[in-house]
């Protein structure tokens, strides 16, 4: 386990590093689930409650969405100093733990739901069955033809024959 130390200053000293290191450092410390305990330099009193609750406080500030709303805040206060204290605290650590186990399965459900309406996602398919659909009536192979592949045009050599007289007569006149 890692040991902070905090000084009178507010600065923190990471033992293990041997270097000051700042809250964003400490925070990086909890995302990458490594354990530490912050100590007061003096009294070796574990200060890891208020450091990680200063932590939150300005994540709340920065103004990314907030996980504790007005009302959520005034609910926990509520609970301090009612028999119900210990209850809600067991709760909330056992709710975040249940969520956190599932976090992987509610992540890909969320994205395949999302995947579903995304707009884009429908276009693209939209798109790919309209090329279906253009790909059908479209020559093959550089033949000329209609969609199963016949030739196009007169069938019999009357006809060719009178088609081309046409267009011979067209170019003359």
């Amino acid at each position: 386990m890692r040991i902070l130390r905090k000084y009178t200053n507010r600065r923190l000293y990471d033992t293990s590093r041997s270097c000051y290191v700042t809250l964003e450092d400490v925070k990086q410390l909890v995302l990458s689930g490594e354990k530490f305990q912050v100590q007061d330099s003096k009294t070796g009193n574990d200060l890891t409650r208020n450091i990680l609750l200063q932590i939150i406080s300005e994540q709340e500030a920065e103004g990314h969405g907030t996980l504790l709303t007005n009302q959520v805040l005034q609910q926990l206060i509520r609970f301090y100093g009612d028999s119900m204290q210990g209850m809600m605290s067991q709760y909330l650590e056992q709710s975040i733990a249940a969520f956190l186990e599932h976090q992987d399965r509610i992540r890909e459900q969320m994205q395949t739901m999302m995947g579903a309406a995304n707009p884009l996602t429908m276009m693209g398919r939209f798109a790919d069955q309209n090329m279906a659909v253009w790909n059908m009536f479209a020559p093959r192979n550089g033949e000329e033809g209609g969609p199963d592949g016949t030739e196009a045009g007169p069938t019999d050599k009357k006809t060719a024959s009178t088609a081309e007289a046409d267009t011979g007569e067209r170019k003359k006149g």
